[in-house]
């Protein structure tokens, strides 16, 4: 829902203009912005105590500048960048749709294709994403938008320029329930963790319920580091993949392109052995395990001859 834009504003650096508030959160603010050729785009203004000094405001703007170079499929691409009254903004494509948290609240879980077409859509926008060296860090039901043409995943660029930027804030990005242990403990993050969060979005997506609860922080954080949620409502591979995800070990858990992979094989036309021997050639790397390994064959030794 569109809101008023901030009292005494209504335009920044670079010819655009504010129309209104789309929403907020614990970063900044997203406006609607208007250019004097009519066309649209989404603003994200930092908030005024997160500005930090220059050297911090130099240093985000340089990593939302990497963000550009995702290729724009599946993505809300990032345009430009710029500051006004010391504060930092991202200027991306505006996607005209409910998020995907929207949706499942108003119109109930996702199922059948339309929860395979969302999975599939949303591990090769990260799987773009981390192509380009991003980690998206905020992976959550409120970051994807549903649009016209597909699911698109939007805030990639302030959650790793954010992240970057010690001093910027202080604070975790992220959001508890969907984020990883390794993240909540404070170590160092990589792709896997995106895909912890893509695991928990899609149990969103299918049930309706936050992945690890939405109660209080502390009961939230217990359960991401010592239990699993429940996978009742999934099945299939897009259950496999899923589990396979949220390994709390980061090194277990299959790449964006290998999720992508196993669930292109599911929807991909064709039976019989023809068929499977197909997805056996194109299939990529196996999904780690989590127990333990085949125990080798042994070798067949011939039966010694009568004597």
């Amino acid at each position: 829902m569109l809101r008023s834009a901030p009292p005494g504003r209504s335009a920044l650096a670079g010819g655009l203009r504010l129309l209104g508030r789309l929403g907020e959160g614990g970063q900044g603010v997203v406006y609607l912005g208007e250019n004097a050729d009519g066309g649209k785009a989404a603003v994200k203004w930092l908030r005024p105590d997160l500005s930090g000094d220059e050297v911090s405001v130099g240093r985000f703007l340089r990593e939302v500048e990497v963000a550009r170079h995702v290729a724009p499929f599946c993505t809300a691409a990032v345009l430009g960048t710029g500051i006004e009254q010391d504060r930092p903004y991202i200027v991306s494509e505006y996607i005209e749709g409910p998020s995907l948290q929207r949706v499942v609240q108003e119109q109930g879980p996702r199922t059948g294709t339309v929860l395979h077409r969302l999975a599939i859509g949303t591990a090769t926008a990260l799987a773009a994403i981390h192509q380009a060296g991003i980690v998206h860090r905020d992976f959550k039901p409120a970051n994807v938008i549903i649009g016209a043409d597909g699911p698109r995943v939007i805030d990639f660029g302030i959650a790793r320029a954010l992240n970057a930027t010690s001093t910027i804030s202080n604070s975790v990005v992220g959001t508890p329930s969907y984020m990883p242990p390794e993240q909540i403990m404070g170590h160092t993050v990589g792709p896997a963790a995106d895909m912890f969060s893509w695991a928990g979005t899609m149990i969103y997506a299918a049930s309706g319920r936050a992945p690890f609860g939405s109660d209080t922080m502390p009961a939230v954080i217990n359960r991401v580091l010592s239990q699993q949620p429940d996978l009742g409502v999934l099945d299939g591979t897009l259950r496999e993949v899923v589990a396979a995800c949220l390994a709390k070990d980061p090194a277990q858990r299959p790449t964006a392109e290998q999720v992508m992979m196993r669930l292109l094989q599911q929807s991909a036309p064709g039976s019989g052995m023809l068929a499977q021997g197909a997805a056996e050639a194109a299939a990529p790397p196996p999904l780690p395990s989590r127990g333990r390994p085949p125990t080798p064959a042994r070798p067949h030794t011939p039966a010694r001859p009568p004597t």
